[in-house]
C-alpha cells in the first residue's frame, strides 16, 4: 500500500505541474493573439479540471498514507520476501446461484440509460433496482437458504 500511496503522490505532483505549464502556455498564447484581460488569457475549464485532478491525487494519496499508518504493519504486497499465499485472505461471501445481482444490474442500467436518453426509462428502472436490492438483501431470510 505504501507503493500505491507514493504513486498517487507522484501523480498529484505531475498534475499540479501540468496545470501550471498549461496555464502559462495558454496565457503566453493569448497574449500573442492580443488578449487584454485575465479572463481572456486564462482558459478556466482546463486549468480548473487539471488542478482538480491533482487535488484528487492528493486526496487518494493522503487516504492511502493514513491507512498504511493505521494498519501498523507492512502488507504482503510491500514485502520482498512475501509469498502469494500471504495475501490471499477471504474477500467476502458471495451468494451462489443468485440471480438478484443480475436483476439489480439491469435496473441500474435502466436508471443510467434513462438519465442519458429519456427520464421515463429511469422511472421504470428505479423500482426494478429497488426490488433487486431488497431481493438480494433478504435472499437468505426465506426459501431454501433461510436461516
Amino acid at each position: 500500500m505504501r507503493a500505491n500511496a507514493n504513486l498517487f503522490w507522484i501523480i498529484a505532483v505531475f498534475f499540479f505541474l501540468a496545470d501550471i505549464v498549461y496555464t502559462v502556455w495558454h496565457v503566453i498564447y493569448a497574449q500573442a493573439n492580443g488578449a487584454q484581460t485575465v479572463g481572456e488569457m486564462v482558459e478556466w475549464v482546463g486549468t480548473v479540471a487539471i488542478g482538480l485532478t491533482g487535488v484528487l491525487g492528493v486526496l487518494i494519496a493522503f487516504y492511502l498514507t493514513k491507512a498504511t499508518r493505521a494498519i501498523g504493519g507492512v502488507l504482503p504486497e510491500d514485502r520482498l520476501d512475501a509469498d502469494i499465499d500471504d495475501g490471499d485472505a477471504e474477500q467476502g461471501f458471495f451468494s451462489p446461484w443468485s440471480w438478484w445481482p443480475v436483476f439489480l444490474g439491469a435496473g441500474a442500467a435502466l436508471v443510467f440509460l434513462g438519465l442519458a436518453i429519456g427520464f421515463w426509462i429511469a422511472i421504470i428502472g428505479v423500482p426494478l433496482a429497488l426490488i433487486g436490492v431488497v431481493g438480494w438483501v433478504y435472499e437468505y431470510y426465506r426459501g431454501y437458504f433461510s436461516r
